[in-house]
């Protein structure tokens, strides 16, 4: 398949559609979702890479539509080459929702991958970590949820820790390594697909959800709203994202012991501290730090995501 790095040329590879084209001559149906790879050069890696883009039901069906832009980072787990492991980024999240449970989530969903760094040398859970964990879009119905983790101690609350134990940038090895491949990824979806560029909106996982703090406060201008999930932001990086008046939303959950909740607190306060007046934080107590499965799968997130715009 011929390929494109031009930033405002898009190559898509279709992997599934979800009707036939005949079908769309029909008066008001709806065009079928699609998951398309898109391939870029990485500026990280100086390799090719693809990522994820997911356009909605009725995309092709409404060509004057402007849809909002979900940009979605992957936790550590579902890291790879960008290539024959991007299917990965299906595991959780959004896309999860969108593709695999067959939700009609009005936005286009853009999922890149983040590389390995070598993470994978030596690491059980990579080395162990096999495709029967993707799942699948299957013909009739949807694959099952996997349930979220059972926490053996008690649910509690604790003060702020004195410091916290990653830099504003986040983990050593996470997405703010990527952050000129994201910015360049955005350019390519906004200007190659049918997008609002004033709804474009940033969410992720744990690893993902230190990336979009980094990338929220380093790029500002570019979000409409941001929503870490079982991920801090540092207090370094709030100024720029208060001063846009950037709404945040960030979830934690209460029995989380790999981010704890009271990690959230520095940065949330700084952002009151500076006037932001769109602040929430959600603490799901009884969840540890899978309570992704549970916020993606709600519909508060996404219909809230709806109500934001840059102006």
């Amino acid at each position: 398949m011929e390929k494109s790095h031009l930033p405002a040329t898009i190559i898509l590879a279709t992997l599934v559609s979800c009707a036939s084209t005949d079908s769309l001559t029909l008066k008001n149906m709806k065009s079928p979702p699609e998951l398309n790879r898109v391939s870029y050069l990485s500026e990280a890696t100086g390799k090719e890479r693809d990522y994820f883009v997911y356009l909605p039901a009725g995309y092709h069906s409404e060509p004057n539509r402007k849809w909002p832009v979900m940009l979605f980072l992957h936790g550590n787990g579902e890291r790879g080459n960008a290539k024959d492991e991007l299917d990965y980024v299906l595991v959780h999240g959004p896309l999860f929702e969108a593709w695999a449970q067959k939700r009609d989530l009005p936005f286009i969903i853009v999922a890149p991958q983040l590389p390995m760094y070598g993470m994978d040398d030596h690491n059980d859970y990579f080395d162990n970590r096999t495709r029967d964990i993707i799942p699948q879009r299957l013909e009739t119905g949807v694959p099952s949820r996997r349930k979220t983790a059972e926490i053996p101690y008690p649910m509690t609350a604790e003060p702020p820790p004195d410091e916290l134990p990653h830099p504003p940038e986040g983990p050593i090895l996470g997405w703010f390594k990527l952050e000129n491949d994201l910015i360049s990824i955005l350019d390519q979806v906004v200007t190659g697909f049918s997008a609002d560029e004033n709804r474009v909106y940033l969410t992720g996982i744990s690893y993902g959800g230190f990336g979009f703090w980094y990338m929220a406060g380093k790029h500002p201008e570019r979000f409409a709203a941001i929503a870490p999930v079982v991920g801090y932001g540092h207090p370094d990086l709030t100024e720029p994202i208060a001063r846009h008046q950037i709404p945040v939303w960030t979830f934690a959950g209460g029995r989380d012991n790999a981010v704890p909740p009271n990690h959230f607190y520095p940065a949330l306060n700084a952002l009151e501290s500076y006037g932001h007046k769109n602040v929430l934080f959600t603490i799901h107590a009884d969840l540890g730090h899978d309570a992704w499965k549970r916020i993606y799968a709600g519909h508060d997130l996404y219909d809230w995501m709806l109500e934001q715009r840059r102006e």
